[in-house]
C-alpha cells in the first residue's frame, strides 16, 4: 500500500527561498549547455535504416552533431562497425573562476553483413546522416564441371 502525499507544486503560487531557487536555476543552466547536448546525443544506441535493392545494401544511420572527423567506419569478418569517438575540452575564464571540462564520449553499432564487395564500398556524410553503401558481390558459382581421370 501507499500514500499520496500532496506537494506544493512549482508554478509561481508558493514562494521558495531564493537559495534554492538559485541552486535549481544554476543546474538548469549548466546542463542546457551545448557541450553536453553534443555528447548526450552520441551516447544514445545509433539508429539506423537499412534498405536493400538489387545491386547493393544502403545504411543510413543518424549522427546528429557529430563531426565527420570523430566518425568511425570499420568492415572486417563480415561485420559492419558503426561507430563516433568524440574528445572535447572546453577551458573557460570569467572574473576569477576558471571553468574546466573534459569529456569523451564513443558509441558503437554493428551489424552482420554477407555477400559484400569489401573493396568498392562507400560512405558519405550529410545532415547529421551517415550513408554507407555496401555493394553485393557477383554470386560464386556454386557448380562445375568435373573432369573423369
Amino acid at each position: 500500500m501507499f500514500d499520496l502525499i500532496p506537494r506544493p507544486r512549482r508554478n509561481g503560487i508558493t514562494r521558495r527561498n531564493d537559495w534554492a531557487t538559485g541552486v535549481d536555476r544554476f543546474f538548469d543552466e549548466f546542463f542546457r549547455d551545448p557541450f553536453f547536448d553534443r555528447l548526450s546525443s552520441i551516447s544514445t544506441p545509433i539508429k539506423a535504416d537499412v534498405k536493400e535493392t538489387e545491386k547493393e545494401y544502403v545504411v543510413e544511420a543518424e549522427m546528429p552533431g557529430v563531426n565527420k572527423e570523430d566518425i568511425i567506419i570499420d568492415l572486417q569478418d563480415n561485420v559492419l562497425t558503426l561507430g563516433v569517438d568524440i574528445k572535447q575540452e572546453k577551458n573557460e575564464e570569467n572574473d576569477g573562476y576558471i571553468y574546466k571540462e573534459r569529456q569523451s564520449s564513443s558509441c558503437r553499432r554493428s551489424f552482420n553483413v554477407y555477400n559484400i564487395d569489401s573493396d568498392n564500398v562507400k560512405a558519405s556524410y550529410k545532415d547529421g546522416i551517415l550513408s554507407v553503401i555496401l555493394p553485393k558481390a557477383e554470386p560464386e558459382q556454386k557448380s562445375r564441371k568435373i573432369e573423369i581421370e
